[in-house]
């Protein structure tokens, strides 16, 4: 089993700085135990224009079957030869990818003590595998790594060379070149993509492998078109693993979507009167977001509620509103972008604060879009200014999120009025008061929502104007309070009864 990572450089930037990256001198020749066999590193070429690292796995075939998780190939029942004449010592699998992150494990996190520089900076690379299993064929090794920047070059190896007629094996020979990766990236695209070519593992699946791929994965999995793949055939095609890579794969993908909008947010931590997006720039002169925050708590204050959600927190003005009413025991704070929950930890100053006030609030990370145990049992949650930032299609999945699963007694929601914003003379016509929202509702709209909503989930609903109530166009904001009805069941007994 045989792997080789080769960089070409200048004198400005000599190649052998992969030695430095990979923790290996190519002076020398070095051999490390494994589970399965020794794994030899070694540098056929070293010179500042050129260097390669070969990665060589000799495999105990015997070990294999001895340790392994089953009898046979990925845990087959299959015949008694079958466990020691096989493919394993030869062609590419999670065999090689445990031995790159064992051996190569500082350059794969991108670690490097002695020139801390390098391992940000891409370089011109060339990977070979000669004998990579390919189930799906040379069109989905191309489809895998492509999409990475990769400029790939795939042959079929023939079944036997002197009889052409047979056709070909399904095992292929591999070159990969890329000049705008880092070694890093390269290093955990093999780690995760070898053994989905593969599609089988030499050990069994459980449920840190979702850990490791997601780390592995991290920058280019989540947008990677052929996902679902990847994470079902890398997780040994165990359903329930897979859903729950697939959900955590997700929040990442919708954090980072997220992120290009809070980067606003760090310069209103900063200046608390600077707004932070263009919806506040136009709600400042009439302090609207004051008087929408006034609204929910007098609307929380007439509930009774002591427990509270705010859910889509985003930077913290009200979770930093609630923490000052001690009328409210336990403050809740979700959202779906990590970098949004650390700039309001940042606000409410979390590190700094006395150990009775700091019980009192909790930021978590979470999608309103899929069900969530940790938010049952709450009197109360708010969605301010939330539900106009998901797609209409996403939305019936956070209405069952919230109001189906969750199901506080109160659900407060505030969303713009469309109709109020002729008044605004800034704002062109035509435009949504922000450049993420993906709708905005009339009054009678929203109402219609928030009917349907309450009625098909067991509550009642009431709506007040949240700023200048205009006689023509109504209020800039509109908020539903949705009130549990006493009489609907919520236990699985009183709904049998």
């Amino acid at each position: 089993m045989f792997l080789t990572i080769t960089a070409t450089g200048t004198p400005e930037r000599p190649a052998t700085d992969l030695g430095y990256l990979l923790h290996k001198h190519p002076d020398n020749a070095q051999a490390f135990s494994t589970s399965y066999g020794t794994a030899h590193v070694l540098y056929p070429e070293a010179s500042v224009e050129r260097c390669t690292a070969a990665l060589l796995l000799e495999v105990d075939a015997v070990a294999l079957v001895r340790r392994g998780k089953g009898k046979g190939r990925g845990g087959a029942p299959d015949a008694a030869l079958a466990q020691y004449v096989n493919d394993r010592p030869y062609a590419a699998s999670s065999l090689l990818a445990v031995a790159l992150s064992a051996v190569f494990s500082s350059a794969m996190k991108g670690q490097c003590n002695a020139r801390p520089e390098l391992p940000a900076r891409p370089l011109p690379l060339r990977v070979e595998v000669p004998a990579l299993p390919a189930r799906g064929g040379a069109d989905l090794v191309r489809g895998l790594f492509e999409p990475l920047g990769w400029t790939v070059t795939v042959e079929p190896v023939a079944l036997d060379a002197e009889f052409p007629a047979w056709g070909d094996s399904r095992y292929v020979c591999l070159v990969l070149e890329s000049a705008r990766l880092t070694l890093s990236e390269a290093l955990r695209h093999l780690y995760v993509l070898l053994p989905v070519l593969d599609d089988a593992k030499h050990y069994w699946v459980s449920s840190d492998e979702v850990d490791k791929l997601l780390r592995a994965g991290e920058g280019w999995l989540p947008d990677h078109p052929e996902q679902k793949l990847i994470t079902s055939r890398y997780l040994s095609r165990r359903w329930s693993l897979t859903r729950e890579a697939l959900e955590r794969l997700e929040l990442v993908r919708l954090a980072e979507a997220d992120d290009s909008a809070i980067e606003e947010i760090d310069n209103a931590v900063a200046e608390e009167t600077e707004a932070d997006d263009a919806e506040n720039s136009q709600e400042k002169s009439v302090s609207l977001a004051v008087q929408r925050r006034d609204a929910i708590l007098a609307a929380l204050h007439a509930s009774g509620a002591a427990r509270v959600l705010d859910l889509g927190c985003g930077q913290g003005q009200l979770v930093q509103a609630l923490l000052k009413d001690m009328r409210f025991d336990e403050i809740v704070g979700v959202d779906v972008s990590m970098r949004a929950l650390t700039v309001a930890s940042r606000r409410l100053k979390l590190d700094s604060m006395g150990e009775r006030q700091a019980a009192r609030v909790k930021l978590i990370q979470g999608s309103l879009a899929y069900t969530d145990k940790r938010l049952k049992g709450y009197d109360a949650a708010v969605l301010s200014e939330v539900i106009e930032h998901l797609d209409l299609p996403r939305l019936p999945a956070l209405e069952y999120a919230v109001f189906g699963s969750a199901r506080p007694k109160t659900v407060l929601v505030t969303t713009p009025n469309v109709e109020y914003n002729v008044r605004w003379e800034t704002l062109p016509a035509g435009h949504s008061r922000h450049g993420d929202h993906r709708f905005e509702w009339t009054r009678e709209e929203f109402r219609a929502w928030a009917e349907r909503v309450a009625g098909r989930h067991g509550y009642g609903v009431e709506f007040t104007p949240v700023g200048p109530d205009d006689p023509e166009v109504g209020p800039p904001t509109q908020m539903a309070t949705f009130s549990m009805n006493t009489a609907t069941p919520t236990t699985k007994e009183e709904k049998a009864a």
